[in-house]
C-alpha cells in the first residue's frame, strides 16, 4: 500500500500524475515542494493543495499558467490579483469567469480574455460590454459571442457584420433593425445559407427570389 505520507513517494508520484495529490495525507498537501511539482504536471492539481498554498502567488501562477481553469481554486485574494488573472485568463479566456468582479471589470484583463475565447465576453463587466474594442475583439475571435455584447452594440452595423463574417449563425444576436439590413443579411448568409432564418420577412422575400 502506498505511503502517502511519505514525501519522497508523493513526490514521485505527483511528478509523473500532478492529480495524484488528491491521495496524499494533509501534510504534503500543505509542502510547498510536492505542490509545486503537482501543478507544474498538472494545473487543476491547485484543487487539492490547503487553503496557504492556494494563497501562494508563485504556485497559483504556476497552476493557472498551465491550466486557465485552476484559478476556480485559487484564493479570494489571487483572483483579484491582476498578474495571476492575465495568466490564466492568457491561457484560457474562459477562466475570466473565476476573476474577481474589480477584474471583470478591467479592460486589459477582459481584452486579453476575449481575445483568446471570444465567449468570454459573457463573464465582463457590463461596462465592457458595452465597449465597442472589447466586443470587436470578441466577435471577431467568435463571432457568436455577439450574444453576450450590449444592446446597443448590437445595433452597431461594424460589429455586426463583422460578427456574421465570422459565424452566419450570429445574425440572430443582432438588433431588429440590422436583421432587416440586406448588407448585413448577405454577409451572414454568404458565410452561412441556413442563417436566411433570422433576417428580417422583408428582406427573406427578397433573397429567397
Amino acid at each position: 500500500m502506498t505511503d502517502w505520507t511519505n514525501k519522497e513517494i508523493v513526490t514521485a508520484a505527483v511528478t509523473e500524475n500532478g492529480l495524484a495529490l488528491l491521495y496524499a495525507s494533509k501534510r504534503p498537501k500543505d509542502d510547498k515542494e510536492i505542490v509545486t511539482a503537482a501543478v507544474t504536471e498538472n494545473g487543476l492539481a491547485l484543487q487539492y493543495a490547503s487553503k496557504r498554498l492556494r494563497d501562494d502567488k508563485e504556485i497559483v501562477t504556476t497552476s493557472v499558467t498551465k491550466s486557465g481553469w485552476a484559478l476556480e481554486f485559487a484564493s479570494k485574494r489571487l483572483r483579484d490579483d491582476k498578474e495571476v488573472v492575465t495568466a490564466a485568463v492568457t491561457e484560457n479566456g474562459l477562466a475570466l469567469r473565476y476573476a474577481s468582479t474589480r477584474l471583470q471589470d478591467d479592460k486589459e484583463v477582459v481584452t486579453a480574455s476575449v481575445n483568446q475565447a471570444g465567449w468570454a465576453l459573457r463573464y465582463a463587466s457590463k461596462r465592457l460590454k458595452d465597449d465597442t474594442e472589447v466586443a470587436t475583439t470578441a466577435v471577431k475571435e467568435r463571432g457568436l459571442a455577439l450574444q453576450y455584447a450590449s444592446k446597443r452594440l448590437k445595433d452597431d452595423i461594424e460589429l455586426v457584420t463583422a460578427s456574421v463574417k465570422d459565424r452566419g449563425w450570429a445574425l440572430q444576436y443582432a438588433s431588429e433593425r440590422l436583421r432587416g439590413n440586406k448588407e448585413v443579411v448577405t454577409a451572414a448568409v454568404t458565410v452561412n445559407g441556413l442563417a436566411l432564418q433570422f433576417a428580417s420577412e422583408r428582406l427573406q422575400k427578397i433573397l429567397k427570389k
